[in-house]
């Protein structure tokens, strides 16, 4: 019987000459590619114009990345702003924190409904759909680079991560581990790299060695969630589409998605030493506040008199809506 799964997967796609290709970004590009279908097939529906599309996902794009970099860094390594403030900008190192996306699309979103004469909370009612569709992408590209992974577990779909080198457990000879474990030897590649070889962990070590042990796949549990979510959320709005009231898919949205995020960190390593010994770590204090903004929107939604449904320009032909 498989005890776990050996994730030992390379986080680099391809080498196209000077450009390196990952997983991840191709991953987090990919949610906003589908996204754009999506939220074309929303608005025709609508009858508003899919022109909007492309000009809403230029502000997501930036509000997103932005967004993601900034919380990073302010969030979980505000001394980046004092060591080296260039690094900021290097998004390519690594460090992007979903609640600073969180953020920088509420912002990106009220400046193009402000721009563009929307309703604020109309347009957040159907991004938040696609916002789904790239969470879950986007958790399979941490799957991709072998991070924000689980606690310890026994459970038979544990997943083990050799290349997640920051929580491989030191070993002296004689210890024993769970079944599914292995030692890990790491190098340094030709092309910069990670290599890692490793060596199933059969009764007590002979030597001393680092060892991966079978892990929650907490990446896997969050894109399921995802999957789930948007299928909820997209089924609410295709069953009132222009009268769905205003507000509703976005404070469900919110306070589904963050009550998930503050439970599921119960199953997470802490990304970073300050978080430990805290009865809650940074992802969950992040999270209680964006629920309770869910729960406040959740309790007005539609309850406006002069604007139950929110509003949009609706200015698609009835030809090219059909």
């Amino acid at each position: 019987m498989l005890a776990a799964i050996l994730w030992d997967q390379d986080p680099i796609l391809a080498h196209l000459g000077p450009v390196t290709l990952r997983w991840y970004g191709l991953l987090f590009m990919s949610g906003f590619v589908v996204g754009t279908f999506v939220l074309t097939h929303i608005y025709r529906s609508e009858k508003v114009s899919p022109r909007w599309v492309d000009v809403i996902t230029i502000y997501m794009l930036i509000g997103t990345i932005v967004g993601a970099r900034l919380g990073h860094v302010l969030f979980y390594e505000p001394d980046i702003l004092l060591k080296n403030p260039l690094e900021v900008f290097m998004i390519w190192h690594g460090g992007l924190a979903s609640h600073g996306a969180t953020i920088g699309i509420l912002f990106a979103c009220w400046l193009f409904a402000r721009n563009n004469k929307f309703d604020y909370l109309w347009v957040l009612d159907r991004i938040v759909i696609v916002v789904g569709i790239g969470g879950a992408l986007i958790r399979l590209g941490n799957l991709m680079n072998s991070e924000i992974v689980g606690k310890p577990t026994d459970v038979p779909w544990a997943f083990v991560f050799p290349r997640d080198t920051e929580h491989l457990k030191p070993a002296r000879a004689g210890q024993t581990f769970p079944a599914g474990s292995v030692t890990v030897k790491t190098a340094q590649g030709r092309d910069g790299e990670l290599e890692v070889a490793t060596t199933p962990v059969v009764g007590p070590l002979s030597a001393p060695a680092n060892v991966a042990v079978p892990r929650h796949p907490t990446q896997i549990y969050e894109a399921l969630f995802c999957v789930v979510l948007v299928s909820l959320l997209y089924a609410i709005w295709n069953r009132r589409k222009d009268h769905t009231p205003r507000g509703l898919i976005f404070g469900l949205f919110v306070v589904l998605l963050f009550s998930q995020r503050f439970l599921g960190e119960y199953l997470k390593e802490n990304q970073v030493d300050f978080e430990n010994g805290n009865l809650f770590n940074q992802g969950q204090l992040l999270s209680i506040p964006l629920v309770l903004v869910g729960i406040w929107v959740l309790l007005r939604a539609g309850k406006n008199p002069e604007n139950p449904y929110g509003y949009a320009p609706r200015d698609l032909g009835q030809e090219e809506a059909e």
